[in-house]
């Protein structure tokens, strides 16, 4: 199943929260440094809160930028839906399946003609870029592109031949293309691309170094998330949300609780409308814990 359009819902700017909030019915949790810790492990703690929750009646949902096939860390946490979005919400995957054999439930993808608009903007306007290209079974390179992933590429070769309508496996969605420079700030690097790019691409960034994620326009974890959240009848303030890099900010604006870890970005701290411990001190389990404390305090 293929969708790709913006959910207007999902870009709910924060505003005053004076209003008691609603009962949790959905945690949305960002994984690299926030729910993993820097070993990439669940922590026993995270693990016992996230069951906690579930036994609760609390869905959990893994919203990340990783790709289906770099799931297994949290395969064996998914409970009873078994679903995750991945891909900076370019595609909900059902986890249940072995890592390579993951049911895609809904495809986000990048239209060929932006990702070569945005490869090409880019280029003019960030000299030195490089590319790499995510499908939904594939994972493509041009052959200047850094060892930044924990695998082999399917295909070297430039971008414009990767996105080109015969390229490799063309009868793919591409869900995202990934941008490096070698020399320019991380944030420098992201406005530049978003200025360039415009309304082409959602253009973010998870990693400390200057590598950039390039979405389909409207495409974001925060918009994914709530096109799931409709599917279930669970409002927004029924949300809370969690993560620690600048693709989390939308999904934390929206969601009506939203922590960032004692290791987030800036621009995730002003986002979210909490804070919580490091992913190293178990930040959101400290949060899930006391959510469940004060749902079974009396006249709760």
């Amino acid at each position: 199943m293929r969708e790709n359009g913006p959910v207007t819902s999902a870009t709910r700017q924060p505003g005053p929260r004076t209003a008691a909030p609603l009962p949790p019915r959905l945690i949305a949790t960002d994984l690299d440094g926030t729910l993993l810790r820097d070993d990439k492990s669940v922590s026993p703690r995270t693990v016992a809160a996230l069951a906690a929750a579930e036994e609760a009646g609390i869905e959990v949902f893994f919203v990340t930028g990783r790709p289906a096939r770099w799931m297994n860390v949290v395969s064996d946490h998914v409970h009873g839906h078994g679903l995750a979005i991945c891909g900076n919400g370019a595609a909900v995957v059902d986890l249940h399946g072995s890592p390579g054999s993951h049911r895609f439930v809904k495809v986000r993808e990048l239209a060929r003609g932006n990702a070569l608009d945005a490869v090409r903007l880019l280029r003019r306007a960030a000299p030195g870029s490089v590319f790499a290209v995510e499908q939904t079974y594939g994972f493509h390179q041009e052959p200047a592109y850094p060892k930044l992933h924990m695998e082999t590429p399917d295909t070297l070769l430039p971008a414009e031949e990767l996105l080109a309508p015969d390229g490799p496996e063309a009868g793919q969605p591409v869900l995202k293309i990934l941008a490096y420079h070698p020399d320019l700030d991380p944030d420098a690097f992201l406005t530049l691309a978003r200025l360039a790019i415009g309304d082409r691409a959602t253009v973010t960034r998870s990693s400390p170094s200057a590598l950039l994620e390039i979405s389909g326009p409207g495409v974001s974890k925060a918009s994914t998330l709530a096109l799931c959240c409709a599917e279930r009848g669970i409002s927004h303030e029924e949300v809370v949300a969690f993560g620690d890099m600048p693709n989390d900010v939308e999904m934390l604006t929206w969601a009506g609780r939203s922590y960032a870890m004692g290791n987030a970005h800036p621009d995730v701290l002003a986002a979210a409308s909490g804070r919580t411990a490091a992913n190293n001190d178990d930040g959101v389990a400290v949060v899930i814990e006391r959510m469940l404390a004060e749902r079974a305090e009396p006249g709760r």
